[in-house]
């Protein structure tokens, strides 16, 4: 597998916040199993919704979670749902995603870098 070379600015261009997700609600017209997520990301950017596939957690869990989110891409409709910003993770080894999120309480809002 290659991967493309990218540089700092690229980096640069990709704006990733800690958030707190706050609300969590079923998606069942999704094709594949996911929530429906409300996330809270400070002052500056407000409260963002998005879906995501981490039925492995649930609902109760979720509520007041620190998760890192991409809050500057074009939003995304999926299905009847607009999707504002992107949370992250990485697949385990069963191929379920697990969440990306400080190891440590920080404030919402605050970007990557």
């Amino acid at each position: 597998m290659s991967t493309a070379i990218a540089t700092f600015d690229d980096f640069l261009k990709t704006d990733i916040r800690v958030g707190r997700i706050v609300e969590v609600n079923p998606f069942p017209e999704a094709r594949k199993p996911a929530w429906k997520l409300k996330v809270d990301l400070g002052e500056e950017i407000g409260i963002k919704k998005t879906s995501a596939q981490i039925t492995q957690y649930s609902a109760e869990e979720l509520v007041g979670t620190l998760v890192m989110a991409v809050v500057n891409f074009k939003p995304r409709q999926i299905g009847k749902y607009m999707s504002e910003i992107l949370v992250l993770g990485v697949p385990d080894a069963n191929g379920n995603v697990v969440l990306i999120r400080p190891d440590k309480d920080v404030p919402i809002g605050g970007r990557l870098y």
